[in-house]
């Protein structure tokens, strides 16, 4: 069947043909690929910084962000059947019987970092025609958002990176205010870095979770993604128009950052007008390049001082799986022009070097198997 794949030794990039999977174990399951989203990881892939393939594999199939349709289950899958859609997850635990988080199902804080991640490292991904994949590492999507499930995983960052904002900041008296027994972000300013999917996406979860959110994009006014930011109700500000050392004047004291540039010198200029008691929330991982001046001094002197928490987070668990089906669910209620507007265009699997290769547009690209 055809995969989209790289072959690092060759430094190829394209369609390959991949073996059509069977199942294995009798916990598995074999999907008909609908979506796969096309993101920066498989673009980086595709210049060779970085992408393993599996043992014995000369080839790495790409893609982490699908979703699909159940055609056959193993014996003792116990809550999936044929005709249900679903969404994987990415990174799988490593083996090490010392390693808690992985051992407790959380391994995304994997302490060995003897990990594999699907499309990425030492595993083949989901840009094929059909996969197989454990219960255990799928998310049950109901049908009515089926054409935005694509969207689930790239949510699950936002979703992990808020839990964990909670969590640090249980510690403080605004955390304790609850709506509908969860924290709300009532009252308080978040600043999204960067209006690629990650920040849209980032944004929607800290509206809904009821915090006043700005997004901070260098792109100057009008464009498309700044009118998705403002149709739910957030404000677009251009680095054009704003530096961010005058943010804090226009926002007031900011609360917490979710950043979704991977631009480091961006990221700690921001890191800087964090406010007192804020949360900052690292997504991005820089490419690797030339180390950039930073005032380290004030920096340790602002989260010292002003008692600030600075949290990186990767990959997602089964709970942000789950709470990102209940966000998208509340997008698409709240927002559905907006939410579906994320996604750019579906595009047949021959466009994929076109997608992987050239100068990335839109906002989120997907090749469709359907």
């Amino acid at each position: 069947m055809k995969a989209v794949g790289v072959t690092p030794r060759q430094k190829e990039v394209g369609i390959i043909d991949h073996s059509a999977p069977d199942l294995q174990q009798d916990d598995e399951v074999r999907i008909r690929t609908i979506d796969v989203g096309i993101c920066g990881t498989d673009r980086e892939i595709c210049t060779f910084v970085y992408g393993d393939p599996p043992a014995g594999s000369n080839y790495l199939v790409l893609g982490h962000e699908a979703m699909g349709e159940v055609v056959e289950v193993g014996s003792e899958v116990e809550h999936l059947k044929v005709g249900d859609f679903v969404v994987p997850s990415v990174r799988r635990p490593c083996r090490d019987e010392n390693c808690l988080p992985c051992r407790e199902d959380l391994q995304d804080f994997c302490s060995t970092g003897a990990y594999v991640e699907r499309g990425i490292k030492e595993c083949h991904g989901f840009m094929t025609e059909s996969f197989v994949e454990r219960e255990r590492f799928l998310t049950h999507v109901p049908p009515e958002l089926r054409n935005l499930a694509v969207l689930m995983e790239p949510l699950t960052i936002a979703e992990k990176g808020l839990a964990q904002a909670w969590d640090a900041q249980s510690r403080l008296p605004w955390v304790r205010h609850h709506a509908n027994g969860k924290p709300t972000g009532k009252g308080l300013n978040a600043v999204i870095l960067g209006a690629g999917p990650i920040g849209i996406l980032g944004a929607m979860t800290m509206k809904a979770a009821g915090f006043e959110t700005y997004v901070y994009n260098r792109s100057p006014l009008p464009n498309p993604k700044a009118e998705i930011v403002e149709a739910i109700g957030a404000k677009y500000i251009s680095s054009n128009d704003v530096a961010f050392r005058d943010l804090p004047g226009l926002v007031g004291s900011i609360d917490l950052v979710y950043e979704a540039i991977g631009i480091s010198s961006v990221a700690f200029e921001v890191l800087s007008i964090l406010g007192v008691n804020g949360v900052y929330i690292f997504t991005g991982i820089p490419a690797p390049g030339d180390s950039i001046p930073v005032d380290a001094n004030q920096l340790m002197r602002s989260v010292v001082l002003g008692n600030q928490a600075v949290i990186g987070t990767v990959n997602a668990d089964d709970a942000s799986f789950k709470a990102a089906i209940k966000d998208l669910a509340y997008f698409k209620k709240h927002w559905p022009e907006a939410i579906e507007a994320v996604i750019t265009k579906r595009y047949a699997i021959d466009s994929c070097r076109e997608l992987l290769l050239d100068r990335a547009t839109g906002i989120k690209n997907v090749i469709s198997f359907d």
